[in-house]
């Protein structure tokens, strides 16, 4: 396969999915809108998943695993929650298959129909919370503070690599509170779990906000979010935290004696992520020649290439160095490979590790040695430079802090330059089609107003930022007064 990726410029989704199959990240599968994720790929997922996961159990949270199938009763118990999902449930009505009499394979036996048929879990929390209704009977039982790690499906038509797949991987927290104030801390603070997660480890500014009403998450009273910008100018929700008031607790009769004795429904939530944020990561770093990841997340660091000559003491003499360098640098922490595989060329490699993303390549040639230095070459600024080989592992070890924070700033700048605040419906239908990005405009706070401009422009509400200044305006398409300004984008 020709490792030759189409342009960001000419054509930004053919790239991201050349730069996906092409870097390893993940392949097609044999079922239309699923995805295979490839060793590379699932590595990042790794990183990511470790992190979060030391923050959750940090926040004092604990993982369980609830079963992938729901029986059909349970989402009719939350009409807005199965209103919103019932349009992308894989339903499950037999359990059985049985030999085809006509010699065809395998056929559905059709006397093993199930007695109520079963939804492969497109969310878990009508399973989740039938299953609360044992678990909590007094307020000593709260708060319960669960996450898990899991699969899910979303029926999509429209699919893409990471973004939007029929299957996919994500967590899911559900947390059960004596009261509002408390559901609502806590649906705040792994809001911002998620966002410094975003920030320190992704290298991707993100804007905290909340969603409007149409945007919600169904069933919630309100949904928190983080959005980011990509390079194409168009948004991505990272992530989302949901305040679920007593929706669920009523559906599923969940309550627990209070410390006056008193029977009370107790308080929600729900928050996730899930692998599209693999996709942010590309979309939001990389360029034309490959994938560029941050240093915290990416599986492998550094790489250290030799020049080898025809000369065995030479080819010792870079090996012993390689082997030291490689030791100290894992005593570090820092994830390293010494690529002295003899059979590919050194330029091969070069082009392999720069669409891999690895953050920093070494050159260590003969030549160089008798100079007492090797060529670090840095993945996000393409910038080489001779460093010492007394000093290296230092040298090394600093340089990945110093790309992290660059890549974060970088990235953080694209956002600035492309937010805009517009005030009239010409200069918002301008920006959109010859800039895009996010757009700050005020907004008459309607449902009807934000369905009308999303048909008019196909950008969306991406969310009402958390502490928005107050300031008085108009709505940019009705011109009805307006409190505040508020995030527009196109988005994923």
């Amino acid at each position: 396969m020709s490792k030759t990726l189409t342009n960001r410029k000419d054509d930004y989704a053919q790239w991201y999915n050349d730069l996906v199959l092409k870097s390893g990240l993940a392949d097609y599968s044999a079922v239309k809108g699923c995805m295979v994720i490839k060793p590379h790929g699932y590595a990042l997922w790794e990183h990511m998943r470790d992190e979060l996961d030391k923050r959750f159990k940090e926040t004092g949270h604990q993982n369980a695993y609830f079963p992938l199938f729901i029986p059909k009763s349970f989402l009719s118990k939350e009409a807005a929650h199965v209103e919103g999902f019932a349009k992308e449930c894989a339903v499950v009505t037999h359990y059985r298959l049985k030999n085809d009499p006509n010699g065809g394979g395998v056929i559905v036996d059709p006397d093993a129909k199930l007695e109520e048929e079963l939804i492969v879990r497109p969310t878990s929390e009508t399973i989740i919370w039938n299953t609360y209704k044992d678990w909590i009977q007094s307020y000593r039982d709260l708060p319960l503070l669960i996450n898990q790690w899991a699969n899910v499906v979303r029926w999509e038509m429209r699919t893409r690599l990471f973004l939007r797949t029929t299957e996919f991987l994500w967590q899911e927290g559900h947390t059960a509170h004596a009261t509002r104030e408390e559901a609502i801390n806590e649906t705040t603070k792994m809001l911002e779990v998620y966002a410094t997660f975003a920030e320190e480890f992704m290298a991707l500014p993100v804007v905290r906000g909340v969603k409007t009403a149409n945007e919600r998450f169904a069933g919630a009273e309100d949904t928190y979010c983080i959005e980011a910008l990509m390079q194409d100018g168009k948004a991505l929700q990272a992530g989302t935290s949901h305040f679920l008031g007593q929706n669920f607790a009523k559906a599923f009769d969940v309550t627990f004696q209070d410390k006056d004795n008193k029977r009370e429904f107790v308080w929600a939530t729900s928050w996730g992520v899930s692998t599209r944020l693999v996709g942010a990561l590309v979309m939001a770093h990389s360029d034309d020649e490959g994938l560029v990841l941050p240093p915290k997340l990416a599986p492998l660091q550094v790489v250290i290439v030799p020049i080898f000559s025809k000369d065995p003491a030479a080819i010792a003499k870079i090996n012993a160095l390689a082997d030291e360098l490689v030791s100290t640098l894992k005593k570090q922490g820092i994830r390293v490979k010494f690529d002295n595989d003899d059979n590919v060329r050194p330029g091969f490699k070069f082009a392999e590790y720069e669409l891999k993303g690895v953050p920093v390549r070494i050159t260590l040639g003969a030549r160089d040695i008798e100079n007492g230095i090797a060529e670090v070459a840095r993945r996000d600024t393409k910038e080489k430079a001779g460093v010492a080989l007394d000093g290296l592992a230092a040298h090394v070890a600093q340089l990945l802090v110093d790309i992290q924070a660059n890549m974060f700033n970088t990235a953080l700048k694209f956002r600035t330059d492309n937010t805009t605040r517009v005030d009239t419906w010409d200069e918002f239908v301008q920006v959109l089609d010859e800039k895009a990005g996010f757009i700050s405009a005020h907004w008459d706070g309607t449902s009807e107003t934000e369905e009308k401009i999303k048909e008019l422009s196909k950008a969306t509400i991406r969310c009402i930022p958390l502490n928005n200044a107050q300031e008085v305006g108009k709505c940019v398409l009705t011109g009805k007064p307006s409190k505040e300004r508020v995030l527009f984008a196109r988005a994923y």
